[in-house]
């Protein structure tokens, strides 16, 4: 797999069958490599890199922002380098003619480019070139585009070498560009903008002739030039396909004149953002575009790698191009001419006079993901319910007695109609915004799907040959827009973050199986398939899957330790098929609840290599945080009278900027910890707390999903709520949604010494075929209780070498005695080998309705 995609048209997919579906029982693990532990050394972790294999070796960028080589068989470094002014967000590096091709940030003085030697490093990209076999640096470039501009300072996209280029896209900055160098000596060949300048006029293949700067809007009145400073970043690398002689790139959303969400002051398409572009590959000339999302303003650009492939459609063969992500889009487009292959339609929009809305957009007939949220009832029997949900309150929708969100014409969002145009014969678009794709927005929160952090983002997908099918890794994260909301949209606090992925027919885009994991998979999941139908892809916790790339059932899984944000690659050494994946994690969107690694592990049919427990697999990693968190830290209840005061964000300040808070931080505290039995109070503060400057408007408490709740308090009153279980209670405001805070109410544990036992009475975790596949069977944790108590909710293993607790397989109660049954293969790798390894079980229970939670510890012989 000797470049980023596997080969140029990113397939992601190797013809390769020594591993197949027979004997995938028999893979394993045969070296484990922490790239950060080889000099120079570092403790840096986490990477969205993926890898490449050209001769047995493999190429990949480090934790630090350097390149390491690495002996495809044996794991061995061959060589590391570490650059003076690395960029730690590296996706992949390129080689060819002998070498490695890699960037990092902060131009070097001195180059043939910029020939003063006192000049201070920049902000522009470095591109450099090292001997593949040794590491040594060949020749280092800062270059200026031919009009003499700086190429940017993003250095984050993974380069690609074909034919005597390396391509190369930069630039997060005010003009998105791509470029091919020399690479000889890393001069510019060629530079393409993602915003051309003033006068430039195309010509595409099918005869069309325009100007992408006019499609901004003319020049503001103070002399700015919103396409000249529009961003269209190129975020990822493009695709190649040297029998047309074409190069495939695309542009980010535009990000100018206010904000990314503000379309005010630059009227028209906004070209070339949202847009993929092809290009001659030796000389950067303009072949035709498309364009999936005119006049942006949701960040949902389409930005991830594009994968080519020859597929019948029909019954003709097509040259085709898959494009599309954040949108859960996928067009395919015939890539000779930017032609749709598969039909695509231009909806009618919903149209704020704002905004300079586009009338329609462009959607593919046969899509793949929803194309508009679910606003489903809030009940305890709903959670966490449909992938696609929507937070309560947003866009209006409000809960009505029995927790069924209805619209409210006379919520917040009345304050747009006056601006709004709903098309005709549309009945996800007349009315109201109902949280369809691109329903517009001004200055209040409106939420849509999918969102700048969901569809497939910046995963790319994988085509199969043998199935002729797709693979799309997707993230269901949706998203309120606002013009000042941060980071290009508000994902809505207490959404359960989730994705998954699919197959879809590559002639028809018909969905043939989907895999919704709960997992987001869109940030840089890639799959690859191989020859033998199957499908490898790691996520966020660890896990290293293999599917059936026929059905997407799952075939096999291994923990590796951290995150995975990285595609895996196969390839072969002395008649040996590998399968490696760089486990390393990455924060989004989870956070610093990822655990974050260096580890490249390598597998192949009975592999040897056990970690330091003994085990092959790696301990599980700690828990991820699924629900968009609140922001702020925990306040326990007792500190703050059980209290918390709607619609502020400061419990002291009398001031005029603190009433009536439609921050998201607007609940004060907005993350109150308190015991189970806890009567918390609600208070909308009037006069008695803030005499100056009270609150004036009603404001609500809306307990979600389980729909515990739903207060509606006038200025100075007060609502009370008893907490009888454990667990997150989030709840936002009605009057504007964002404000959201979240109660946890916890259980004090109480130890039960020398109730614990197991049955059998040591635990023989060894595997039956001396891999961790066979690792099989169960043992029993039983817990001594009082008689009359009922088990409430799952029984837990807690275990020495994972923050992550194993929950019981099954659990029951029989004659004053817990019962609660274990998988051996799910506690094997998050336990030591020993005489005496400390094994606590975690038991919530229901005493006379009571909630209370049992825990003991005992000292277990483990033997592997």
């Amino acid at each position: 797999m000797p470049t980023i995609g596997g080969n140029l048209g990113n397939q992601n997919y190797s013809g390769l069958t020594q591993i197949t579906k027979q004997n995938l029982k028999k893979l394993a693990p045969t070296w484990r490599t922490h790239v950060s532990d080889v000099a120079p050394a570092s403790n840096d972790v986490g990477s969205q890199t993926h890898p490449i294999v050209v001769d047995g070796v493999i190429y990949m960028d480090t934790p630090s922002g350097g390149v390491i080589a690495v002996d495809g068989a044996t794991g061995d470094s061959l060589w590391k380098w570490q650059p003076t002014d690395p960029s730690r967000l590296r996706r992949g590096v390129s080689v060819g003619e002998g070498m490695v091709f890699t960037m990092a940030s902060g131009g070097r003085a001195g180059n043939d480019q910029n020939p003063d030697p006192n000049a201070p490093p920049g902000n522009d990209v470095q591109i450099f070139a090292l001997d593949k076999d040794t590491g040594e640096e060949v020749w280092v470039s800062s270059p200026l585009s031919p009009q003499g501009d700086a190429l940017g300072r993003d250095s984050a996209p993974g380069t690609r070498y074909h034919d005597g280029l390396v391509y190369i896209h930069t630039n997060n900055g005010d003009r998105g560009s791509v470029s091919a160098l020399d690479a000889s000596d890393g001069s510019i060949v060629w530079t393409f903008y993602g915003v051309p300048e003033r006068g430039t006029v195309f010509t595409d293949v099918n005869g069309n002739t325009f100007e992408p700067a006019e499609t901004w809007g003319p020049v503001l009145p103070n002399g700015t030039d919103c396409g000249q400073t529009g961003g269209a970043t190129p975020w990822m690398h493009g695709a190649i396909d040297p029998e047309l002689g074409m190069y495939y790139m695309t542009f980010g959303n535009p990000r100018s004149c206010n904000s990314s969400q503000d379309g005010s002051q630059r009227p028209g398409d906004n070209l070339f953002s949202s847009t993929m572009v092809a290009v001659d590959m030796k000389t950067g000339d303009y072949k035709w575009h498309y364009q999936s999302i005119p006049h942006d303003v949701w960040d949902m650009d389409n930005v991830h790698p594009l994968t080519l492939a020859d597929v019948e459609i029909d019954g003709a063969t097509r040259k085709v191009v898959f494009y599309g992500s954040k949108s859960g889009h996928q067009f395919v487009l015939d890539r000779t001419n930017g032609r749709p292959a598969l039909p695509d339609v231009q909806k009618p929009m919903i149209i704020d006079s704002r905004q300079n809305s586009a009338e329609t957009e462009p959607f593919p007939v046969q899509r793949q993901l929803p194309e508009c949220l679910v606003w489903e009832r809030l009940s305890p029997d709903n959670v966490p319910g449909d992938p696609w949900r929507a937070v309560p309150n947003y866009n209006g929708y409000q809960p009505d007695e029995d927790g069924k969100l209805l619209f409210n014409p006379d919520s917040y969002v009345k304050a747009d109609e006056p601006f709004l145009t709903y098309p005709d014969g549309d009945p996800q678009r007349s009315g109201h915004r109902q949280g369809c794709m691109y329903d517009p927005h001004w200055d209040l929160p409106i939420l849509s799907t999918t969102s700048q952090n969901g569809g497939g983002d910046f995963s790319a997908n994988s085509y199969s040959h043998s199935t002729n099918m797709v693979y799309f890794p997707y993230g269901t994260n949706p998203v309120a827009h606002w013009r000042g909301a941060s980071q290009n949209g508000h994902r809505a606090t207490g959404q359960y973050q989730t994705g998954g992925i699919l197959g879809y027919d590559a002639s028809t885009g018909e969905v043939k199986w989907t895999n919704h994991w709960g997992l987001d998979m869109s940030h840089g999941q890639t799959p690859l398939t191989t020859a033998s139908d199957l499908l490898f892809v790691g996520q966020n916790d660890g896990t290293f899957h293999a599917l059936d790339a026929v059905d997407g059932k799952e075939l096999w899984t291994f923990q590796t330790g951290s995150g995975i944000a990285g595609a895996p690659v196969t390839y072969m050494v002395d008649g040996e098929q590998y399968v490696a994946v760089f486990a390393a994690g990455h924060t989004n969107p989870y956070g610093n609840s990822v655990t974050r690694g260096d580890s490249l592990w390598a597998f192949k049919l009975n592999g040897e290599y056990t970690t330091e427990s003994g085990s092959q697999e790696a301990p599980d990693t700690a828990p991820l945080t699924i629900r968009r968190p609140v922001s702020g830290a925990a306040v326990e209840g007792s500190t703050v009278d059980n209290t918390v005061l709607l619609a502020r964000q400061n419990r002291t300040a009398d001031t005029a900027a603190q009433r009536d808070s439609t921050s998201t931080a607007g609940m004060s505290p907005t993350h109150l910890r308190v015991p189970v039995g806890t009567t918390v109070t609600f208070r909308n503060p009037g006069t008695e707390t803030f005499p100056n400057f009270p609150n004036l408007k009603e404001h609500c408490a809306t307990q979600f999903f389980e729909g515990e709740f739903n207060a509606r308090l006038q200025p100075g009153e007060t609502y009370q709520h008893t907490f009888d279980r454990a667990g997150e209670y989030y709840f936002n405001d009605c009057t504007d949604p964002r404000p959201t805070g979240k109660i946890e109410v916890y259980l004090t544990p109480e130890d039960v010494p020398g109730a614990l036992s197991f049955r059998p009475s040591t635990l023989d975790l060894g595997p039956g075929n001396g891999l961790f596949t066979g690792v099989n069977g169960r043992f029993t944790a039983v817990l001594d209780v009082p008689r009359g108590l009922e088990v409430d909710g799952d029984v837990v293993l807690r275990t020495p070498l994972s923050e992550s607790p194993v929950t019981a397989t099954r659990s029951w109660v029989a004659g004053g005695k817990i019962f609660a049954q274990f998988e051996k293969a799910d506690v094997d790798n998050n336990v030591p080998e020993g005489r005496a390894v400390p094994l606590t079980v975690v038991a919530t229970v229901l005493d006379g309705g009571e909630q209370r939670q049992l825990t003991s510890t005992t000292e277990v012989r483990i033997v592997k």
